[in-house]
């Protein structure tokens, strides 16, 4: 058996032993689910250095591991291995966790599936696997989270047909050369002329879109990481639907098809809309994953603007950002959760100060914060200045337009730095709150849980400060063609600066504590501030919802307006009751309908 088949095979057996496992030892399953994801978590690792790898069936190529592939890969099998090991506390105590442990082998076989496939129908049957998976993982939480899940299923569903269509319609222009199973991606590269070409790039488009999370195909990544647990939340719209989103689209808009500046500006017009909208709608939430939803939301469309500016280092900074968002936003996910964990609650008016109480939480999610924000030397700030490079080369290639799509990237960068002040405000530095000193919370959260919030936000400082030997030169450079830096960025210098100021800050701050220190009372204007005026930092920006530019928008979010699962939803129900008003019962009715059918009919024959 060829080797890459391991990588999907393993995990699949694996879930059916965990459903096979007596409720009597289902404790069994953690073990299974942890061995199964170490062991493709190692084979990811093994391939990478033994690429290209290729798997053939009666000559047709259907797996193949690349430059591109063989890095997510790995991202895919650290990912399934950490919610694997997260998930033994996290889950603890919870019921159906079989099922849990299947669904989430599962779902890392068919994700190594759709990275591995070479032939369009293959990724289409993995592809709409993991809709599955995901539906069932919602599920989970059970009858509180059905609606959630059957969202997602119909809007992730629904792409799927899509992406089934685009893939007849290239099917349609390449017939000639090769048959319905033989559509291998590596031999197709079609030119965006006509309207065949079009529809279909736009069908895999918006595949790749709704698994990323992309404006409009979003809404049910808010609706889902609300009722789901956390350790699915981070697993797969943090995660592996981030991976495997925006690999689609690099691989349709990079290979599969023939980009125009029309399909570009497309891409660069859906980034930047989704990078402000998102942002907006993050700055108001009073749920901790809400929020960490919207910003996960908004990150994609980064990565969307740096595939849209068609350049090597634009390109390139779309990738990095890919990777380095699912790092340090499933770390964001997993420190959420062990917050959850501890205080029972998601609402940020009933936390605050438990920064003394769960230190690593606490130091994990500010390293991962910074890197989303964009602060240097996290991983976060490179990603986002390669892109801003590859805007800047559309402005000396002589686009118009760069100035927009730039203002778009750095404002969403600034605004996403301002609502997490507010979150780690609320959750970590504020005062503590009159539910946490009941809860009286000792000690941070087990092992198994803090240790994969510690690796990750490890790897935002190492993709950040050892950039270059690391993430770039290993797996970012090779999967795409040459390109150059334009400006001056050294992280390790950069690193050192910054330490030698922050010593400089300890050293004044420890000279002005010989003085002594005197505590007082918080007040505001000379008065004291009681519990009953704790200020969470929940209402930082809640102004902005009263702006009358912005006053409307909200509203209109509110009730769902933009949101296409439930506009599409109103549509049908409308059509429906037209239906419902002609059945009348009276017979006379439906002779009329039959004859007038008819007569419709002979018109159309003849």
């Amino acid at each position: 058996m060829n080797i890459l088949l391991y990588l999907i095979i393993l995990p699949i057996i694996a879930g059916f032993l965990c459903l096979l496992v007596p409720q009597k030892i289902k404790r069994i399953v953690e073990e299974i689910s942890l061995i199964f994801s170490l062991i493709i978590f190692a084979l990811t690792i093994l391939l990478f250095f033994q690429k290209p790898l290729a798997w053939f069936y009666r000559e047709n190529l259907l797996l193949q591991l690349d430059n591109l592939s063989s890095f997510i890969l790995i991202a895919i099998g650290l990912f399934g291995f950490l919610i694997s090991l997260y998930s033994i506390k996290y889950m603890e105590g919870t019921g159906r966790l079989r099922e849990y442990y299947a669904y989430i082998l599962w779902t890392i076989g068919a994700s190594c599936g759709v990275v591995l496939a070479n032939n369009l129908i293959l990724l289409l049957i993995f592809w709409g696997f993991l809709g599955l998976t995901l539906y069932l993982l919602i599920g989970i939480n059970g009858p509180n989270a059905s609606n959630a899940a059957k969202k997602t299923f119909i809007i992730v569903g629904g792409s799927d047909s899509l992406m089934l269509l685009g893939i007849l319609l290239i099917w349609l222009r390449v017939s000639p050369q090769m048959s319905i199973f033989s559509l291998s991606m590596d031999r197709i590269n079609i030119p965006l002329f006509g309207g065949v070409a079009i529809v279909a790039y736009f069908c895999l488009a918006i595949a790749a879109f709704t698994k990323a999370g992309a404006m409009p195909f979003h809404t049910w990544i808010p609706d889902m990481a609300h009722v789901s647990p956390v350790s699915v939340t981070a697993f797969l719209p943090a995660s592996l639907d981030k991976l495997l989103g925006i690999y689609l689209l690099v691989r349709i808009s990079t290979s599969l098809f023939i980009m125009n500046y029309a399909m570009n500006l497309i891409l660069l017009i859906v980034g930047s809309i989704t990078i402000i909208a998102a942002v907006m709608m993050a700055m108001i939430q009073s749920n901790l994953k809400k929020l960490l939803a919207y910003s996960t939301i908004s990150q994609v469309g980064y990565m969307v603007i740096g595939i849209g500016t068609g350049n090597p280092i634009g390109i390139a900074g779309g990738l990095f950002h890919m990777l380095n968002h699912t790092i340090y936003k499933s770390c964001l996910f997993l420190c959420g959760g062990a917050v959850e964990q501890r205080a029972k609650t998601a609402n940020l008016n009933k936390l605050g100060g438990l920064a003394l109480f769960m230190p690593i939480t606490f130091i994990s999610f500010l390293i991962a914060a910074f890197s989303i924000s964009g602060v240097p030397p996290f991983n976060g700030f490179f990603s986002k200045w390669m892109i801003y490079q590859g805007i800047i080369e559309l402005g000396k290639n002589g686009d118009k337009m760069w100035i927009i799509w730039l203002v778009a990237a750095m404002f969403g960068s600034a605004l996403t730095l301002a609502y997490f002040m507010k979150l780690i405000h609320a959750i970590f530095l504020g005062e503590t709150s009159e539910r946490i000193k009941k809860i009286e919370i000792k000690k941070d959260v087990h092992w198994t849980m803090w240790l994969p919030m510690v690796v990750l936000s490890g790897l935002c400082i190492i993709f950040g400060v050892f950039a270059y030997p690391t993430a770039l030169s290993k797996f970012i450079i090779p999967s795409v063609s040459d390109f150059s830096f334009t400006g001056f960025w050294q992280p390790g210098l950069a690193t050192l600066l910054i330490i030698i100021g922050i010593i400089i800050g300890l050293i004044i701050y420890l000279i002005g504590r010989v003085k002594g220190v005197r505590e007082a009372t918080p007040f505001i204007g000379g008065e004291a501030i009681h519990e009953e005026s704790r200020v969470t930092g929940v209402d930082f920006y809640q102004t902005i919802q009263e702006m009358s530019l912005f006053k409307g928008i909200y509203k209109k979010a509110e009730e769902k307006v933009f949101d296409i699962y439930d506009q599409g939803r109103n549509l049908i129900f409308f059509f429906i009751e037209g239906l419902k008003k002609s059945h009348t019962g009276i017979l006379t009715t439906y002779l009329v309908w039959i004859f007038t059918g008819l007569i419709i009919l002979l018109l159309v024959v003849k």
